[in-house]
């Protein structure tokens, strides 16, 4: 087994020994989950580390794996990753650590809970490091059944409701997904997606027309993303998860949509995203301005925080619709940046629900008194989500708007792109309205007793900070791995 298998798979064994080992104690459970999160985090750290980064090494899969699976349709187990695919795997990898960490104190079925969480990773991951269609579908709907687990037990308000609604959407955008897969199959013969992208479409025999199979695969990832007006599961699901599950739900499940865009809408149909991309810029724009609109009429803590993931997928969708290098360097930075704050804010406001037991904004303020320290790094996480300067969202959005504005490949790319930034100053005014309301004005009273942060929610409040700064002040640690994988895309787009 390669490190990259080793990686995947590492935390499913993981959910197999605790759910088979009926003995185990709950801090026994809570133990083998986070050393079988541990490990791939430090596995994925050793590969981002030696991962080749050189010019020469654009467009070539690194760390592969190929074994033979299914003969008979041609299908094998293919995993590898390059520059667009490799963070991805660092991030769930990281996220799959903290949430672990995050749901220290799940008490409900424990054994149940961190299985489930343990396969959710191996699903995410197995997403970004699939290399064959029939594999990436595969790991693609496992994900659906631990999520609706997850938020039908331990979710609370309307759970089962927003777990149904979730596998809904999921399901609907899987279908057309699959039938895109299909007839990609054949016409082309082949699972392999870098050999199908290397190769064109150009001279393949079509089964049906190219553009109806990049719209019935670009369905599946919009759901995903979720690209407006797709979205509305999303506000549901995260308002109603535990906190550990909205983490993974924001910080990895969503950017799976924009890693299938890339990986196969715009690198194996170019010419079908040079003609669609008009309509996709005019969807991104509508999100990130109707997401932050919506954001401010919020008084749920998680529901706001939610609303505001539409509208930043939004820049992820833009960055990758302007389909020049900058721009598409800029929406995975973004993504990978996402991951990071968003998580950030879902862990934070977990903590205010368990330890204040209020989200009802109208309901809370004047908490800065009482938790200092959950008071800062909430600000900060609010702060990095706005796009303040030195934090990863401010990198990851310059890039983007940077990169929309400068591209020639949309007609009235500069309006769409200024429209856009209005966005930006949209989120600056929910965001400061939110810590405002949570965290200052008259002290109340009966929030005296409240606790603030202990250690453990210290150490994993210190890791997102500390992964939010290191990107914002130095984001070429990313941006040189992006880039190489970025770029065979722009050469597939300039065919």
């Amino acid at each position: 087994m390669g490190y990259l298998s080793a990686i995947i798979f590492l935390p499913v064994v993981g959910a197999i020994i605790i759910a088979a080992i009926r003995s185990l104690s709950e801090r026994s459970i809570r133990t083998l989950a986070l050393v079988f999160t541990l490990i791939p985090l430090a596995l994925a750290i050793y590969l981002f580390v030696v991962f080749d980064r050189s010019e020469g090494m654009a467009g070539i899969i690194q760390f592969e794996e190929k074994l033979s699976w299914i003969p008979a349709i041609n299908a094998f187990y293919h995993v590898g990753v390059d520059g667009i695919s490799l963070p991805l795997v660092l991030l769930m990898a990281l996220l799959g650590f903290l949430v672990v960490l995050i749901s220290w104190k799940i008490h409900l079925r424990v054994r149940e809970y961190f299985a489930w969480v343990l396969l959710l990773e191996t699903s995410i991951l197995g997403v970004f490091a699939s290399l064959d269609l029939l594999l990436f579908f595969l790991f693609w709907e496992i994900e659906v059944v631990p999520m609706y687990f997850l938020i039908s037990i331990w979710g609370t308000g309307r759970r089962e409701y927003s777990a149904i609604k979730y596998v809904i959407y999921t399901l609907f955008g899987s279908a057309f997904m699959l039938a895109g897969i299909l007839s990609l199959y054949f016409t082309t013969g082949s699972l392999n997606m870098v050999e199908i992208a290397r190769n064109g479409l150009n001279t393949a025999t079509n089964v049906i027309p190219l553009a109806v199979i990049f719209w019935l695969l670009i369905i599946g990832f919009a759901v995903k993303l979720p690209v407006f007006p797709l979205h509305t599961w999303l506000p549901d699901a995260h308002t109603d998860a535990p906190t550990g599950v909205s983490v993974i739900l924001a910080g990895a499940l969503l950017k799976m949509g924009g890693y299938g865009m890339i990986r196969l809408c715009v690198s194996i149909f170019p010419a079908a995203a040079r003609t669609y991309a008009p309509i996709f810029i005019i969807l991104a724009v509508i999100g990130i301005l109707y997401g932050a609109a919506v954001t401010l009429r919020q008084t749920d803590v998680k529901r706001m925080i939610a609303y505001s993931s539409v509208s930043h997928m939004g820049y992820v969708l833009l960055g990758i619709f302007a389909l020049s290098q900058v721009s598409l360097v800029g929406a995975s930075l973004q993504m990978f940046s996402h991951g990071m704050v968003t998580g950030l804010l879902f862990a934070m406001a977990g903590i205010v629900m368990h330890n204040v037991e209020e989200r009802d904004l109208r309901k809370l303020g004047g908490l800065a008194h009482q938790i200092p320290i959950i008071a800062v790094i909430f600000s900060i996480a609010g702060l990095a989500s706005l796009g303040l300067p030195l934090t990863s969202g401010f990198a990851a959005e310059f890039l983007t708007f940077v990169g929309s504005y400068s591209s020639t490949t949309v007609a009235g790319i500069h309006i769409y792109t200024i429209l856009a930034v209005i966005g930006v100053v949209l989120a600056a005014g929910y965001i400061l309205w939110m810590i405002q309301r949570v965290f200052y004005g008259p002290v109340q009273e009966k929030f005296n007793g409240v606790h603030d942060a202990d250690v453990l929610e210290r150490v994993y409040m210190f890791i997102f900070v500390v992964v939010i700064f290191l990107v914002g002040i130095y984001p070429a640690i990313l941006t040189s791995v992006f880039n190489p994988g970025i770029l065979p895309v722009i050469n597939f787009l300039s065919r």
